[in-house]
């Protein structure tokens, strides 16, 4: 391994060492070997152990006794330094031969070129002496920058990517053994989406902060030392103390288009996400200490939260001179007199804000009956939790003022109301609202409003689909007429896959048209029709009228009615590919709803490509979830689950487990939420797709002729190869990603 002097890394098998010459060359894949010059590394580390020289050698610091550890600094000539402990030195007219710790009879041995040092140093070493540096000090390959300059110049000079990876770095700094390598690769396979430093940290061969430390060094990421950096006060100042404190995140400045931010771990890509999304520029990571993170946020941020609580403005609106009896009134000359830092506006502003941040779906306000507080409650991963309590005095002024600002009617309170709101106008962050007013008991109002937080469409491979699902789909997709559909309960993630099929698929020879209600995610290349319901242009006029603009594929957003299901129908037989939504409860289903909407079967068997049916679960928190391992019990009663409604046998089912998820000794691994910070105390974080796949088949098509019911469709969809929903549920447990409890609550 070459630790070379920008200090990237390569890695390969060394072919020749020529000392004379001052050149090596390393055979890195399958082409020519690369030669390369003394000059251009610092470093070269051999991965395999040899004998230790006995032979008297001097090394540069005079006579050295071979087989006792001395601590030794190298100082380079370009002012960086490294540490380490040797147990023998060999000097060389071409540089210096390093033997490091000792493993059984062999040692590890060490080059460093002549012309790369400038001195090296020794101070001796007790036995018990620790050999590991700070878990907050400079790196050893990297001296701290201070200067935007020098983060400029070290990401320039920073290699693309490398080929080396986590667990390979571990062994070669002998932070690992081979065993402990062994059993985290064991156990990756039955939890694949967990990063394999994760892996270590949780069986407790490495520390987190150690795994922080290789990552800088194996990717290459600048290391920077916040105290005296001059960081861009104007951007500190547009990034909110929220989102800063919750990812632990430091912006620094603007460059090319480009965000440069700081952070401690920069294999948390949750950060660089969020800061991405506030700025809608792409962020470059450096790192710094934890420490130095810590006092940077306490300088440019405050030591509180940096913004008023909900409390804080409630308590403050209570003590206004103007009293909560003219709260509405205020709220309706804000849009007039633009005055943002209304106490009210930012009351709202508030809510929104910390609902975006906590990662909900939906906010709630529910304004109570008999002077009761009015209750705000969020929906996050599916499951509603109560956020605060607002005085009653408020409520008319909390939903005039969302009125407002989705221009709806404040004085009509009888009828619901529709409406969006785009949050950037009222100098929020650039967040999309869908907003219903609903009329209840008393001449109350209640608001729920949902977040339009992803406005782009995600790759097939980030939904989680299993490989017959996803080459299925594809296949699907790639078909040049028919119809697809996607089926399941609102929420359900049916929009989310639908765009991500359509940006498979999405390339400059197709002509893509879409209808929905609303339009929730854009994609560049389609064009994209919403639903007016007002001057009825509905799902099936609007459909009708792309019939004739020469349309290659259509995806409808749902098909409710009979009059949307024939012409879906009938443009999916006139040579386009046709993809829509229904709320049902499975795919087979969905067949038998669609026939039951009076279509001919004939006419749908022929155009029918397949159905999609999906569920979202909660995913558990992987940060706290416990492991376990799977007892008899625990296999019999998943296996029972799994055969349901099938004719799989639950012996042969487990028995086929065993090797795919219990590794070569077959013993499967279940994990169980805990709860933690990370997850807020509920041990699940975010959530995950189960789908189903029914692909329409000969058979199948010969049981829609027959108008074959829910049970025999299934049965002849699994006999065809499909999981279904329930039994790819359980395979998502099986690999670690959730448990039974949420399987079986969807």
């Amino acid at each position: 391994m070459l630790v070379m002097v920008d200090s990237s890394r390569q890695m390969g098998t060394l072919v020749d060492f020529d000392a004379t010459a001052k050149t090596l060359s390393l055979q890195s894949g399958s082409g020519a070997p690369l030669r390369i010059d003394f000059a251009s590394f610092k470093v070269v580390r051999f991965t395999r152990g040899m004998p230790l020289v006995k032979a008297g050698h001097q090394n540069t610091a005079g006579a050295m006794e071979s087989g006792k550890r001395q601590k030794l600094t190298l100082h380079f000539v370009d002012g960086e330094q490294m540490q380490m402990e040797v147990v023998g030195v060999v000097e060389h007219h071409a540089g210096l031969f390093l033997y490091a710790s000792s493993f059984g009879q062999d040692i590890m041995c060490s080059f460093v070129p002549a012309c790369a040092l400038q001195k090296c140093q020794f101070a001796s070493v007790g036995e018990a002496a620790a050999t590991t540096a700070p878990a907050d000090a400079p790196l050893p390959s990297f001296v701290p920058i201070k200067s935007r300059q020098g983060v400029e110049t070290a990401l320039h000079s920073r290699p693309a990517a490398s080929t080396l990876r986590i667990g390979e770095t571990l062994l070669l700094e002998r932070l690992i053994t081979q065993a402990q390598l062994d059993e985290a690769l064991k156990l990756k396979q039955q939890q694949p989406n967990v990063p394999l430093g994760e892996v270590l940290v949780s069986m407790g061969a490495v520390k987190r902060d150690t795994i922080r430390r290789v990552l800088v060094q194996k990717l290459g990421i600048p290391y920077v030392e916040l105290e005296e950096f001059d960081v861009d006060l104007d951007l500190i100042k547009s990034v909110p103390s929220e989102l800063v404190r919750q990812h632990n995140i430091v912006p620094l400045y603007r460059a090319d288009g480009k965000v440069i931010a700081a952070t401690a771990n920069p294999a948390a890509g949750e950060a660089q996400h969020a800061l991405g999304f506030f700025t809608k520029l792409k962020v470059e990571i450096v790192v710094a200490s934890s420490n130095d993170i810590e006092s940077a946020i306490k300088k440019y941020y405050g030591g509180g939260t940096g913004r008023q609580t909900l409390q804080d403005l409630v308590l403050e609106i209570g003590n206004n001179e103007t009293g909560a009896g003219a709260a509405v009134a205020a709220a309706a000359a804000v849009e007039e007199s633009g005055n943002a830092d209304h106490v009210l506006v930012k009351l709202v502003n508030t809510i929104i804000t910390d609902a975006f941040e906590q990662g909900a779906s939906d906010i709630h306000i529910e304004n109570m009956r008999d002077n009761l507080p009015t209750r705000i409650r969020f929906r996050k991963d599916g499951v509603m939790f109560d956020y605060s309590e607002v005085p009653p005095e408020l409520k008319s002024a909390l939903v005039s003022r969302l009125k407002i600002m989705c221009r709806l009617d404040i004085s009509e309170r009888r009828r619901p109301q529709d409406g969006k709101i785009d949050f950037s106008q009222f100098g929020g962050q650039k967040i999309e609202l869908r907003v219903l007013t609903m009329p209840t008991t008393d001449g109350l109002e209640d608001v729920v409003m949902r977040i339009l937080a992803a406005p782009k469409a995600v790759s097939m491979e980030t939904l989680g689909l299993s490989d017959y699902a996803m080459a299925g789909l594809k296949r699907i997709a790639e078909r040049p007429h028919g119809l697809l559909f996607v089926c399941g309960p609102t929420g359900s993630g049916k929009t989310t896959t639908l765009h991500s099929v359509l940006s498979h698929i999405n390339t400059p020879d197709r002509k893509i048209w879409t209808v929905e209600d609303p339009i929730e995610i854009t994609q560049r290349g389609l064009r994209q029709v919403q639903v007016q319901s007002k001057i009825e242009l509905t799902f099936a006029a609007i459909l009708r009228s792309f019939l004739r603009a020469d349309p290659d594929v259509i995806m409808v957003g749902e098909t409710r009615d009979p009059e949307t299901a024939r012409t879906v129908i009938e443009a999916s037989l006139t040579g386009h590919l046709v993809f829509s939504t229904m709320h049902t409860n499975s795919a087979a289903e969905s067949v038998v709803r669609l026939l039951d909407l009076g279509l001919d079967p004939f006419n749908f068997a022929d155009a029918l490509l397949g159905v999609v049916g999906q569920r979202l679960a909660r995913r558990l928190c992987t940060a706290c979830r416990q492991p376990y391992a799977a007892s008899t019990e625990d296999l019999a009663m998943l296996s029972h689950e799994y055969c349901h409604d099938s004719p799989l046998d639950p012996s042969e089912v487990v028995a086929a487990w065993r090797p795919k998820y219990g590794g070569a000794v077959g013993k499967i691994i279940l994990y169980r939420a805990k709860g933690c910070p990370h997850c807020n105390g509920t041990g699940y974080k975010g959530r995950l797709g189960i789908h189903e796949l029914l692909i329409n088949t000969p058979e199948l098509k010969r049981m829609i002729l027959g108008k074959a019911n829910v049970s025999e469709l299934t049965r002849s969809a699994i006999g065809e190869g499909m999981a279904t929903l329930r039994q790819d549920g359980i395979s998502k447990i099986l690999q670690g990603l959730t448990d039974w409890e949420q399987i079986r609550t969807i």
